[in-house]
């Protein structure tokens, strides 16, 4: 019986095609009136279940209908540009409520569970348009973001502002290739054991590095440029190639073409997994390479991290706390420094990057991956397994999709004998680039000096930090006491340099002679020896990777510090110091140059720095820095000398943001001036100022609050 006052028509059940029409035409609207809803309860401060479940089915809603549109379902080009920017208007409304109450922030996570007040919800709104739900399906598994056994784990406020930004954004898989069914042919045979072999059989001729095209200097930023083997890596990835090992030797400058890569490949953001010691410096080569880009270094929990940064450079060590948000931050390209740190399937360092690769490739269509390694192998091929991994060649077991393709290609079994070789080209032709010194010996200079920066760390950091502050309170409190004693100030408030320096050098004097307390020489060894582990390390890093390596320190105690990180890591090590006799010393050369297991001579800088020839090594590291060029220069000529066949490079490993790093401005800037005036420049040349003495200057002009530039006049 009809209702009565209601008139009866003949109405008819509406079609799914004409559902479909009016759900296009009136879904924004009714998800705009449902949101406006949740805010004004949110401003209110109620926030109630049903509040609650309705955020959830907008939420969900919203989510499905700017896949579809993004799927090319919205119709024309500008009419989809529309429908996007109003379910963007949507977003921003539900991401600004969100942050109003901790209950509905939790409800935009990924893994939040679709409670049945909002599918109930949902059901309601889709009536509200005409639409019959349809039958609910079970949810997809989640991907796991990190291994199992996780401990705590943290999500950075800026990260959070960025989900928050666009919370909705689903993945972009249109770009993702179609690939034919898995052939069969080998389906049955064993090929990972095959594949490891062919490398380890290979003879001295059998290719090492895939064909690349000629160098592009297309993505370098201005003022810089690329050698031309880089530039070839660089021109492959805006080819599209986009899995690498790069394997170059150190000091063929794999940072530079890691970044650029990426930029060719619009990669971004990117996620950089390093090493703690060169942590500092991938930040500063992307601020070098990629200007444009702003970079982020995630240290302990992360407070620091800029949420919104397009590359994010975080090291093993932390990776376990932060694997969950790295995890779902949406990065498009994962760099992995110094790869044969995840040789080791099983430990849960490897398995925390494995675990992130696997979550790039389900969210970004053909992701950038990146292991870098001078040591692709250390004990044998199965160094291999991890690296092939994280790469997507395997999945740790087996070869999968473009691997397998090219294998069936080759139309042989493991059972031919052309089987290995063939096998080992495929796999370089994935992406396995290895170059060496001598072979792109005409690209880089016979010797070069690569600055390493490093952060301080933990109490020895913040200590050296806080007594340089207080040297520097010192030398103020001079200065002003000069100051004021004298009948003529410093006109319109500036600083008074000659007085600076008459400052700096009472602080210098008094140094020289003291026999305890804080000063600039003391510091200076605080310092050494707070580096002296992060130096042996990168060391030892070295000595694997290329061969033997030559450590510079200045003090004993750092000398010894080295020493004990070398035993701890089972490298061998021949030591050359000062109070050593003649046959000592010389016994300890020759270990060093004749002895193939024997990787790092610790040398004194000042006792080893003259009348060695140690060319048998290509990379020094100086753990310290020495007061002058002249000094520094003979050390790394122990290397650098007749007999030397390789381009020698300098690794200076220097405190970031303490004195360390003033010192190596002004000795690289007296080296300069010395080489002005050695060439017979016309430029006049003043005495070389003292290092020691130009430090004190420039840490005074900048306490004093000196306009930049002013501290460094100052201190020539």
């Amino acid at each position: 019986m009809a209702r009565p006052g209601r008139r009866q028509t003949g109405a008819r059940r509406t079609t799914p095609r004409e559902q479909r029409r009016t759900r296009r035409r009136d879904l924004v609207s009714v998800l705009t009136a449902a949101a406006r809803e949740v805010e004004a309860a949110a401003r209110r401060g109620r926030v109630t279940p049903g509040v609650r479940a309705t955020f959830q089915a907008v939420a969900l809603m919203l989510r499905e209908e700017r896949a579809r549109v993004l799927a090319g379902a919205g119709g024309a080009d500008g009419h989809r540009a529309e429908q996007l920017k109003r379910l963007d208007g949507i977003a921003t409304v539900l991401a600004t409520t969100a942050v109003r109450d901790a209950g509905l922030l939790a409800l935009l996570a990924d893994d939040a569970v679709v409670s049945d007040a909002a599918r109930s919800r949902r059901r309601e709104l889709l009536r509200e348009l005409g639409v019959e739900p349809e039958p609910e399906q079970a949810a997809p598994a989640q991907v796991a973001t990190a291994p199992a056994g996780t401990g705590r784990q943290v999500v950075p406020q800026s990260v959070v502002s960025r989900q928050l930004a666009n919370p909705f954004l689903a993945p972009d898989f249109s770009a993702a290739p179609q690939r034919a069914a898995r052939p069969q042919r080998l389906a049955g045979w064993e090929l990972l054991g095959p594949l490891l072999a062919s490398f380890e059989r290979a003879g001295g001729g059998a290719p090492a590095c895939m064909a690349l095209p000629v160098p592009t200097a297309r993505f370098t930023p201005a003022g810089h440029e690329l050698m031309p083997h880089q530039g070839q890596l660089v021109a492959a990835a805006a080819a599209g190639h986009r899995t690498f090992l790069l394997a170059d030797e150190p000091g063929l400058g794999k940072t530079a073409q890691a970044l650029l890569a990426a930029e060719a490949a619009d990669a971004y953001p990117l996620l950089v997994v390093v090493p703690n010691v060169v942590k500092t410096n991938w930040a500063r080569e992307a601020a070098r390479w990629t200007p444009h880009r702003a970079a982020t270094v995630v240290q302990g929990d992360g407070e620091t991290v800029d949420g919104f940064a397009d590359v994010v450079v975080v090291n093993y060590d932390v990776l376990d706390r932060h694997a969950r948000w790295l995890g779902d931050l949406g990065f498009r390209g994962m760099v992995v420094d110094e790869a044969h740190f995840i040789k080791n399937p099983t430990s849960q360092r490897s398995q925390h990057v494995l675990a992130l690769a696997d979550r790039i490739r389900t969210r970004t269509a053909r992701p950038l991956l990146m292991a870098l390694t001078g040591t692709p192998l250390i004990n044998d091929v199965d160094d291999f397994r991890a690296i092939w991994q994280f790469l997507g060649w395997t999945d740790g077991g087996t070869p999968r999709g473009e691997l397998m393709e090219t294998l069936e290609a080759t139309g042989l079994t493991p059972a031919d004998p052309g089987f290995s070789a063939a096998a080992r080209r495929c796999v370089i032709d994935l992406g396995i680039v290895r170059r060496r010194k001598v072979d792109v010996a005409a690209d880089i200079p016979a010797r070069r000096i690569a600055d390493l920066p490093v952060e301080l760390d933990g109490p020895a950091g913040r200590s050296i930090r806080a007594a340089e502050r207080d040297l520097a309170r010192r030398m103020v409190a001079r200065y002003e006491t000069a100051l004021a004693n004298r009948s003529a100030g410093v006109p319109d408030g500036g600083i008074d340099t000659e007085l600076v320096r008459r400052v700096a050098r009472a602080e210098l004097k008094e140094a020289s002679t003291a026999q305890s307390g804080e000063n600039v020489f003391s510091m200076m060894r605080r310092i050494g020896l707070a580096k002296a582990g992060l130096a042996a390390d990168y060391a030892a890093q070295l000595a694997r990777s290329a061969g033997k390596v030559v450590f510079f320190a200045k003090h004993v105690d750092v000398m010894d510090a080295a020493e004990e990180a070398f035993a701890r890591q089972g490298v061998r090590y021949s030591s050359i110091r000062g109070d050593q006799t003649p046959t000592v010393r010389q016994a300890n050369v020759d270990a060093f140059v004749e002895d193939p297991d024997v990787a790092v001579a610790v040398c004194s800088l000042t006792a080893a720095g003259v009348g060695l020839n140690l060319q048998v090594a290509s990379n020094v590291v100086l753990a310290e820095l020495s007061w002058t060029d002249a000094e520094q220069t003979q050390a790394i000529d122990r290397s650098h000398r007749i007999g030397q066949t390789e381009p020698v490079t300098a690794w200076r490993i220097i405190a970031a943001q303490t004195i360390d790093a003033r010192i190596a401005e002004l000795v690289e800037g007296k080296a300069g001036l010395a080489a002005r005036a050695l060439d017979g420049s016309d430029e006049e040349a003043s005495a070389t100022a003292d290092v020691r003495l130009g430090a004190l200057v420039a840490l005074l002009t900048d306490a004093l609050g000196a306009p930049a530039g002013q501290g460094a006049a100052a201190a020539s």
